[in-house]
């Protein structure tokens, strides 16, 4: 019988996202990748730090249990198999069960989100995410200078997001960026019951949700939605998702405000936004990945 992934919430994650690699990767980018093996060889029997979304994949793990797999985390690197053994054994120290893992030695992994039908992908290659949003995969650029996630809630996986070119499409951030705040405000306001298109992140949203109704009694999910959104245009955000049958726990309008300070009273295992301001301003606080979609992105941007 063949081994399948259908029906579980697949994260496909880098090395660098997963573990602190930041010191061994300055020899990588000395462009020596044989003194990089060497290194990661050197210290296979010494595990690598937590990294930016440790705390995120090791709850998400704790939602597996001898009744069923619901989660699977996949290792996709630009290491060499060499170097894998040293991020397989590191896994293994922490409890993480990660089996499956492809490394490409330099090469971008992006393609391999194909068959595994990955629902997230991290990593701190900027190009590598464009690639996997441009093939439909929920994906954002791990900032490894992020702070760590708080410890202080073991059973709830805290997720949050941002709304337009992320949970949401980017149609109204366009009218904002052609028109200004006042016409924004005035479409969104006229276009109160008409839900928003899809942004790249819904898909994962909803997965989560199926994650939290299939559920687990010592693990659950909270989610919030963290937007520069302000009344009026608050509304059609919650209606859309009121379209989508979809639940988030709190829903912050901000009107602009310095999104970091509100999530560092969150406290998210991860934050995702489309905007680098709002992920810098975050990541003093909270792991931050930048979702480099929609308008605020453009395509021939330097990556």
């Amino acid at each position: 019988m063949s081994v399948s992934l259908d029906g579980k919430l697949v994260v496909a994650i880098s090395s660098r996202a997963l573990f602190d690699f930041e010191e061994e990767n300055l020899v990588f980018e000395q462009g020596d990748d044989r003194a990089y093996m060497q290194l990661q060889l050197d210290r296979l029997e010494t595990p690598a730090k937590p990294g930016v979304a440790f705390s995120l994949v090791q709850k998400l793990l704790a939602f597996n249990d001898d009744s069923a797999q619901r989660v699977e985390v996949v290792i996709l690197s630009r290491n060499d198999p060499v170097s894998g053994m040293r991020v397989f054994r590191s896994a293994q120290h922490y409890g993480l069960t990660i089996q499956r893992g492809s490394f490409t030695r330099g090469q971008s992994p992006w393609r391999y989100l194909r068959p595994l039908n990955a629902n997230l992908f991290l990593s701190t290659h900027l190009c590598d995410v464009r690639s996997a949003l441009g093939a439909g995969v929920p994906a954002a650029q791990v900032y490894p200078h992020s702070a760590h996630a708080s410890q202080a809630h073991p059973h709830e996986v805290r997720i949050a997001f941002d709304g337009d070119a992320v949970l949401f499409s980017d149609e109204a951030e366009r009218v904002y960026q052609a028109e200004g705040l006042s016409a924004f405000q005035q479409h969104e306001k006229d276009k109160a019951t008409l839900p928003l298109s899809a942004g790249p992140f819904k898909p994962l949203l909803a997965a989560l949700q199926v994650l939290q109704q299939a559920g687990t009694p010592h693990m659950r999910i909270r989610t919030a939605l963290v937007t520069a959104r302000s009344a009026p245009a608050h509304e059609r955000a919650i209606r859309t998702l009121m379209n989508w049958n979809i639940e988030v726990d709190e829903a912050m309008f901000l009107g602009g405000l310095e999104k970091g300070e509100f999530l560092r009273e969150f406290e998210p295992d991860f934050f995702f936004d489309d905007q680098t301001g709002h992920i810098e301003s975050a990541a003093r606080h909270v792991p931050a990945g930048h979702v480099a979609s929609g308008v605020r992105n453009p395509s021939d941007e330097a990556s």
